[in-house]
């Protein structure tokens, strides 16, 4: 797998650059305003905004409209924990849980012997699942899932703690600044491992 075809395939599969934006923009606002007025309904209800123009924008110029809406529904239900509480930092509680959830499945998937790369990437890349039946293809998969596995489990154990003690501003700095930089590096550490070995044919 070494071509730029692949490798674009790869990226879209997991949002491309149109799906950071609909899923990071919202949560800037978010801070930026509860920073600036200092209440919360004010910022969750300019996130809220930002998430729905963003989708309405992919509608009307006919873009793949996948990763907006499910970025707008993530942050509906985001703020409906905050304003719940009326406690800003449980803006954050459902992206912990997320979290937890996509670590454990690539846990459990990886120890199973079905890495979830493979199964995402095999059928986009042509290979299906051909892939387990050679060893070289499966251990590829499965290392370029360990990836993910440290990403999603790193974020719980620095973001937990940093949540526990309240502090809003940090939580969401530390929420951006381990969403797309972890994210991006972790697309492309993946990458790079499972380039190595070639696609294998069905």
């Amino acid at each position: 797998m070494n071509s730029a075809e692949d490798r674009d395939k790869v990226i879209s599969a997991f949002g491309g650059k149109k799906g950071l934006i609909d899923s990071g923009i919202p949560s800037v606002i978010f801070l930026v305003i509860f920073n600036l007025r200092k209440d919360l309904q004010s910022a969750l209800l300019a996130s809220i905004a930002v998430s729905a123009l963003l989708t309405i924008i992919r509608l009307a110029k006919r873009n793949t409209v996948q990763h907006a809406l499910s970025g707008l529904i993530g942050v509906l239900i985001c703020a409906w924990f905050a304003n719940k509480t009326g406690n800003a930092t449980d803006l954050y509680i459902p992206k912990l849980f997320t979290n937890l959830a996509y670590g454990s499945v690539y846990l459990i998937a990886n120890l199973a012997g079905w890495p979830v790369l493979g199964l995402m990437l095999g059928p986009i890349l042509g290979e299906n699942f051909s892939w387990r039946k050679h060893p070289a293809r499966k251990r590829a998969y499965i290392q370029a899932s360990w990836l993910w596995v440290a990403m999603f489990f790193t974020r719980i154990a620095v973001q937990y703690p940093i949540y526990r003690s309240g502090n809003v501003n940090l939580l969401g700095t530390v929420n951006l600044a381990m969403g797309y930089p972890f994210f991006i590096a972790t697309v492309y550490g993946s990458w790079l491992i499972i380039r190595r070995v070639p696609t294998v044919k069905p």
